[in-house]
């Protein structure tokens, strides 16, 4: 299995092995937990609601117990009542889930290793790629004649890479594209996009941090 070199102008330069971290049998299960887990710490979970004793007034009995000829009540807050509390309603809580760090690396290296089984993941020369005009970078991602509605995820090295800042202003005007950094790259991230593009700086960086 071998990824497909680009330079900055998107032609295709030669192929690069790929390093034993990589180089992994993906699993369904540990993927989908690494997924799971990132579309839950992302919710901001402030949902709330009001219970009867949260709702204002009702601090007397609406009418007499007997003798009306209608439902015994106790309360206008009621949840039965109309502007009454909210029965198991939703509360502020924590949706976060907790996921060893090993155990995440290890998804990463399998999200990047699925996308470079499926000729999906390539790695591009940065030096010199300053884009001046979000053209210029469709010119990039787009250039191997693709499906121009195709989404792309762009990793670089927000460190080490010269046109990051340039990559990333281009980037940010285009619906279809994501440009984040290294670090942030998840593997949610990696798997929702048709392509992922990855600076040399920033294939090094996630080579070592999966192999930690």
């Amino acid at each position: 299995m071998a990824i497909t070199l680009i330079d900055k102008t998107g032609k295709a330069v030669g192929t690069a092995d790929v390093p034993a971290v990589f180089a992994v049998e993906p699993s369904g299960a540990l993927l989908h937990q690494a997924v799971k887990r990132h579309l839950a710490n992302r919710r901001a979970g402030t949902a709330d609601t009001k219970r009867r004793d949260d709702v204002a007034g009702g601090g007397r009995k609406p009418w007499r117990q007997k003798g009306t000829g209608r439902a015994r009540h106790g309360s206008i807050r009621s949840p039965i009542w109309r502007k009454g509390g909210v029965v198991f309603g939703p509360h502020p809580r924590s949706f976060a889930i907790a996921m060893p760090k090993k155990a995440r690396r290890k998804a990463l290296a399998m999200a990047i290793a699925a996308k470079a089984a499926a000729g999906e993941l390539f790695v591009i020369d940065a030096a010199g790629l300053k884009p001046a005009k979000t053209k210029e970078l469709i010119g990039l991602l787009w250039a191997d004649g693709s499906n121009p509605k195709s989404s792309v995820l762009f990793v670089l090295d927000r460190g080490k890479d010269d046109g990051a800042r340039e990559i990333a202003l281009s980037g940010r005007n285009l619906a279809r594209a994501t440009v984040v950094g290294h670090a942030e790259a998840s593997v949610h991230a990696v798997l929702a996009h048709d392509r992922v593009f990855v600076t040399k700086h920033a294939y090094d960086a996630l080579a070592e941090v999966c192999g930690a």
